[in-house]
């Protein structure tokens, strides 16, 4: 029996750290191979001897890894479509599905997608649904990642969360001295991981005299009119706000280890690997208050992420700000502040 690995559309972000991890495991059991993207560098420790095939990112370099996993699968084989996507062609092999991506979910919204974006998504969401058929079990990481499967395609999925390493419970608090930066958001520059809101929540912070430093790990070659926009408010505001582009693995845990806090104001996630990263490197966690983050961890402050007023709140709070609700008058003494409006 052999285990393959179908990944032919992953490169980047919190999806590729967990396919890293997972080909680091399947190369010390010997019978593995993997059908990789080819803009996906490899570490020490993962063997070349591993991949099978690499896939330019072209419709027709997909069309090559699907048919070239159809050739290859074996009845006794384990095959784990990893990039959200069954097999195009009917396999052989044992296939498991791991889904991460929620917009490939109907529930979710298109409208702040690029035109490019929104048309892979709908072609994509149209393939999960023609050729779901052809998997054995679909693999989710979370519970509510697992109640949306379950409501919009009408099937039950396996709750399999796996990292790097677990995540720990809650720490008591304390304030690092070493730190760099206040707070660090690691996210790509996606609609839904809602940066607009969080720099909504700066402006309202310094509006109030309050400028904590914060860390973003964009790209402005990937999110240019995103990144535009958050430099003119920094402008505009004198927000404390460094945008640091794409980080190694190995640079992202050396910021972990120089911030006082994780914030993440995300909509919604499949896992999150973040908040498990943050926790396992014992920093604090203010996230929005939604079910993939309770799946996870226990943050120390949560928010409603719509509100950027509500985000502004967590952080003063965690910072030890007290910010005091408006002083309820009687109809009184309503009447008589108004006599003298």
């Amino acid at each position: 029996m052999s285990l393959i690995i179908h990944a032919p559309n992953v490169h980047q972000g919190g999806g590729r750290n967990l396919l890293l991890a997972l080909l680091e495991a399947a190369a010390g059991r010997g019978s593995a191979c993997a059908i990789l993207d080819a803009r996906l560098e490899l570490p020490e420790g993962i063997p070349e001897t591993l991949v099978e095939m690499r896939v330019p990112p072209s419709m027709g370099g997909r069309l090559q890894a699907e048919l070239r996993l159809r050739a290859l699968a074996r009845a006794e084989d384990i095959v784990l479509c990893f990039g959200n996507l069954p097999p195009l062609f009917g396999s052989a092999g044992r296939v498991a599905l791991l889904l991460q991506n929620r917009y490939l979910l109907r529930t979710r919204d298109l409208s702040g997608l690029p035109a490019v974006t929104r048309i892979r998504v709908l072609v994509e969401r149209a393939w999960l649904r023609a050729c779901l058929g052809r998997v054995r079990c679909v693999i989710v990481q979370s519970r509510s990642m697992a109640r949306e499967v379950e409501m919009t395609l009408g099937i039950t999925a396996m709750v399999l969360p796996f990292a790097d390493s677990a995540s720990p419970r809650r720490r008591a608090r304390e304030r690092r001295t070493s730190r760099r930066v206040d707070f660090l958001y690691v996210a790509s520059g996606e609609p839904h991981k809602n940066h607009r809101n969080l720099i909504e929540a700066w402006i309202l912070l310094a509006r109030d005299g309050i400028r904590p430093s914060l860390c973003l790990t964009l790209d402005a070659s990937l999110t240019p009119t995103l990144c535009a926009w958050i430099a003119d408010a920094v402008a505009r505001h004198s927000l404390q706000i460094e945008l640091t582009g794409q980080l190694s693995p190995e640079r992202i845990r050396e910021l972990y280890a120089e911030a006082d806090a994780l914030i993440y104001p995300s909509r919604f996630e499949s896992l999150g690997l973040p908040l498990i990263e943050a926790r396992t490197a014992g920093l604090p966690i203010i996230a929005a208050e939604l079910d993939y983050v309770r799946d996870l961890v226990d943050p120390e402050e949560s928010f409603d992420p719509e509100s950027a007023v509500s985000i502004s709140r967590a952080v003063k709070r965690f910072l030890g700000l007290q910010e005091w609700p408006s002083a309820m008058r009687s109809p009184a003494q309503f009447l008589d502040d108004l006599a003298v409006v």
